[in-house]
């Protein structure tokens, strides 16, 4: 069953009056967690994509930047994502109980706000609103700030990242030492160990830009420390 078919079988309480909050309720352990993930993904796209005031005609392409979608399943995401757009709720209530949902996994939670950044950015152009609609999401999941500004740099071009910022390193640290905080950052975006904290396989694409990112800033303070 794919991804988006287990999505349409948990969404099915929404028939009955139960909002997509209730639902994440249900899936805060694995298998689930990956529904999980993809329903807070699109859940929270959805109401950013209102927050520069348009919201594209074809909204799953954005999606896109974040999960592999096939052609049968485009309906049933774009389903979640007019359920999502449609709910009362404020983005707020939405982030406050992913927060709790994925309470004990940081790393999860900074998954969810780099998949929300594909989004944005995937018309090409960083809107004011959904700076203020990511920094309070951020905000929201107790996100470090050197963590949002790294992340932020990664995708917006006007942001130059700092390859320290980027490895969560300092730059007065034995090479060693950043070093090895490189290999463990290396190891942490793996495929398997962010299917393992409840990233699904169709959204394994957040890992190609971050690991470009990672590579690129110790290769950078490399060749600093060789000149």
């Amino acid at each position: 069953m794919s991804l988006w078919a287990r999505i349409t079988e948990a969404l099915k309480a929404l028939q009955s009056g139960e909002g997509l909050s209730a639902v994440f309720e249900r899936l805060r352990t694995p298998p689930e967690r990956s529904v999980a993930f993809a329903i807070a993904v699109v859940a929270l796209g959805a109401k950013m994509a209102k927050a520069d005031g348009q919201v594209t005609r074809d909204e799953v392409t954005a999606f896109r930047e974040v999960f592999v979608i096939s052609a049968q399943d485009e309906a049933g995401a774009a389903r979640v994502f007019n359920l999502a757009r449609q709910d009362v709720a404020g983005y707020e209530e939405y982030a406050q109980r992913i927060r709790s949902m994925f309470e004990g996994h940081p790393q999860t939670l900074t998954d969810l706000v780099e998949g929300l950044f594909h989004i944005a950015m995937a018309d090409g152009f960083y809107h004011p609103s959904e700076n203020m609609f990511l920094e309070n999401v951020a905000r929201i999941f107790d996100l470090p700030e050197r963590d949002f500004t790294r992340l932020k740099a990664q995708f917006v071009p006007d942001a130059e990242p700092d390859p320290y910022d980027v490895l969560g390193v300092d730059p007065d640290m034995p090479q060693s030492e950043i070093r090895n905080a490189w290999r463990t950052l290396v190891r942490e975006n793996h495929p398997d160990a962010m299917i393992a904290r409840g990233v699904p396989e169709e959204a394994l694409k957040l890992a190609e830009k971050r690991m470009i990112a990672i590579n690129r800033a110790w290769e950078r303070i490399s060749a600093e420390a060789a000149d």
